[in-house]
């Protein structure tokens, strides 16, 4: 049975299942939102997914932040500095920018207009308000950053749009205007801000001063910009007024630092935080080398990169937290430090580059022909640098510019097309010339198909020219560590895309700290291309950056071959069922006739109700069809055959709130419309349902 329900969703009993089931009374206490209750659910979830040698560990850490908050410890003053010590910039200012866009970029700033999430050429005020949400209106109070419960939104609003303006990214776009102009404005207007900020967030204090990983981005931006407007002698800091700026601004940094070494992410929570902890760290050593201490930073600093570049990023190029947009993310966090070190004598590990190297890797091999790469996992869209205006910028195809320099890969350089601005200001006057010299390979050189610790696996054929078609079938892990935070419960859910054009999607994150009910949509089952059993998601959430029961997923059998690509894999995520349900799936790839077989079998005894979803781009247009549907974008068309049993049922989900179906959220806090396609039936015994795409 084919329906289409285009938006308000339907409340009739056959729409029983996507609501998501019944609840057991503990699900209902984990999923409480808010108030007491919630509150106390979170901590008792949170104390589960720590080892038993975490627990003391983290009670000598709220001991240690009371006797802070009481004045006992952490208040140690700055030494003076020696300005004379030498530090070699690692961000340079580059030939060939268009300065016009660096120069409208700085204008909007100076005026107060700073885009933030999906607040769009908003007044947020020059200087903003630094402790006041700006989606909100709600201003967080000045008290103990470190014991402020920033997770409340009625305390302090949507903390990620608190957080993203005083991570300072715009400041550097003001540094970047000064450098390619010298007009003393842009300087200016970057001095209010910071000397408003350093007003309104005494150390210690407020919501910027509650996540050490938010003080390592504000060192990392500050870096850059810094070094763009001079560095320690430089012109603006002549007179008495600039040399007392200079003096407050290095207090600050000395500040910064000892709050990040007094309480890096450990146990259950080290997982990107922890390297961009070290890599704000690090940075500020190489860049303010003034004390005695920064020998200690860059020291500790530097290990810990090293350690967690491999723990972190799985020898076939996956990071763990099985997120691509936190794979970008950390590859940046990587990066700077590596640039900012040969810049001044320090030199990473071979091992530490060629972890790098696989992580870009991994990005070439699942971007698409256009640049395209599946949204698995968590995004809130993290930038650690801003360094390009353009809105076309593409911070993917950024990283694959800056690959092909650093590794001398002419593959790289094919894939990511023309040099970007970003490539341009690491990698100084010199880039575009070395990146014209970089030989491509003529031959079209396919990409890596295999990734068996991050558990991806590509198929398809023609590659990167306009018949591809590109596949990637997940059957890795939740996510990284034991509380997988920014993993989804998407086991054996795929993308495809075919001519550079996105298909069946990965409808991305939307929300992390509010609107608790689409957090919980988007990152559950429903909202991937996979099977759902009993209207429950695979593992189990404990919370929004929890998993407490994590699915088991592995690739059984891979192969390619010139006609066909063969894929088989299963999970374990309903074995916790009452009657207990493994899920296999087979995908199968025939090149020549451009048909995508996919095989579901269902290993249980008694009755279960059985949804599937196919998740499509908001660019495709979706129709009915004998036996499926017809997915049509840019005049290309592919056809869905779904399985045909007695009593089934599908339908069209688009912009539906009852029950959750039908969105994509491409940026964080944004999301809109797409189509949907759900099949249901009721199912008793093992069965094997059947799909086609033909493409």
């Amino acid at each position: 049975m084919l329906e289409r329900n285009v938006a308000a969703g339907d409340f009739s009993p056959r729409n029983r299942l996507a609501t998501g089931g019944a609840q057991r009374p503990q699900e209902r206490l984990q999923a409480l939102p808010g108030g007491l209750l919630g509150r106390l659910a979170w901590y008792f979830n949170r104390l589960r997914c720590m080892t038993p040698g975490e627990i003391p560990l983290r009670a000598m850490r709220a001991l240690v932040v009371r006797s802070e908050r009481w004045g006992l410890r952490g208040a140690e003053r700055c030494p003076p500095a020696h300005l004379d010590v030498p530090s070699d910039p690692w961000i340079h200012t580059p030939a060939g920018v268009d300065v016009r866009l660096y120069v409208a970029a700085a204008e909007r700033i100076a005026a107060g207009r700073i885009d933030t999430f999906a607040l769009r050429d908003i007044d947020l005020g020059s200087p903003p308000r630094w402790n006041r949400d700006p989606k909100t209106g709600i201003e967080a109070p000045l008290r103990f950053g470190l014991l402020l419960d920033y997770r409340d939104p009625k305390l302090v609003g949507d903390i990620k749009y608190v957080w993203e303006v005083n991570r300072h990214l715009h400041l550097v776009t003001l540094a970047q205007a000064y450098a390619l102009t010298h007009d003393p404005r842009y300087f200016a207007c970057m001095r209010q801000h910071l000397e408003s900020w350093f007003s309104a967030c005494p150390y210690r204090m407020g919501p910027n001063w509650s996540s050490a990983l938010e003080a390592g981005l504000r060192l990392i931006n500050w870096s850059a910009a810094w070094q763009l407007v001079g560095g320690a002698h430089a012109d603006v800091f002549g007179d008495a007024e600039g040399a007392r700026f200079r003096q407050c601004w290095l207090e600050s940094v000395y500040q910064h630092a000892l709050f990040i070494r007094a309480h890096f992410s450990f146990g259950s929570s080290a997982n990107n935080h922890l390297v961009g902890e070290a890599a704000g760290l690090f940075i500020a050593a190489v860049t303010w080398p003034m004390w005695p201490a920064a020998h200690r930073w860059r020291a500790e600093a530097a290990a810990m990169l090293e350690h967690e570049a491999l723990v972190q990023n799985a020898p076939d190029g996956v990071n763990r937290e099985q997120a691509v947009s936190y794979q970008r993310f950390e590859l940046d966090l990587l990066l700077l430090p590596l640039f900012a070190g040969r810049a001044n004598g320090h030199a990473f590990s071979q091992a530490y580059a060629a972890r790098i190297e696989k992580m870009i890797e991994f990005l070439v091999s699942i971007m698409d022909g256009r640049g395209h790469v599946p949204m698995f996992g968590d995004s809130d869209d993290a930038v650690v640098l801003d360094l390009a205006p353009q809105r076309a910028f593409c911070a993917y195809r950024s990283l694959l510019a800056t690959g092909a320099l650093l590794f001398r890969r002419g593959d790289l350089k094919r894939k990511a097309g023309a040099l970007d601005d970003k490539t341009r200001w690491l990698l100084g006057p010199t880039a575009d010339a070395a990146y014209r010299q970089l030989e491509q390979k003529h031959e079209r050189v396919a990409p890596r198909r295999t990734f068996p610790v991050g558990g991806y696996y590509v198929l398809g054929c023609d590659f990167d020219t306009d018949a591809e078609i590109r596949l990637v079938v997940d059957a890795g892990p939740l996510g990284y560590g034991a509380l997988a935070a920014h993993g989804h419960a998407d086991a054996l859910a795929f993308t495809l895309s075919v001519g550079g054009r996105e298909f069946l999607i990965d409808p991305g994150t939307y929300a992390y700290h509010t609107h608790a009910a689409w957090r919980g949509y988007f990152r559950g089952t429903a909202a991937h291309n996979t099977v759902r059993v009993d209207g429950r998601d695979q593992s189990q959430s404990g919370g929004n950056f929890m998993w407490l029961r994590k699915a088991t997923a592995r690739c059984s059998v891979w192969r390619t071959e010139p006609e066909r690509d063969v894929f088989a894999g299963w999970h374990d995520g309903y074995r916790r069922l009452p009657d207990p349900v493994i899920h296999r799936r087979q995908i199968v790839i025939d090149k020549r006739a451009r048909r995508i077989v996919i095989e579901d079998r269902l290993q249980m005894s008694d009755p279960h109700d059985i949804e599937m979803f196919f998740h499509c781009s908001d660019a495709c247009h979706v129709d009915r069809v004998q036996d499926g549907y017809a997915i049509t974008r840019d005049g290309r068309t592919v056809v869905l055959k779904l399985p045909q049993l007695a009593g089934d049922h599908a339908q069209i989900f688009f912009g539906s709130e009852a029950p959750m179906l039908g969105w994509v959220s491409q940026r964080f806090d944004e999301k809109r419309p797409a189509p949907t396609i759900a099949w249901r039936a009721r199912l008793a015994n093992s069965r094997v349902l059947h799909c086609e795409l033909l493409c």
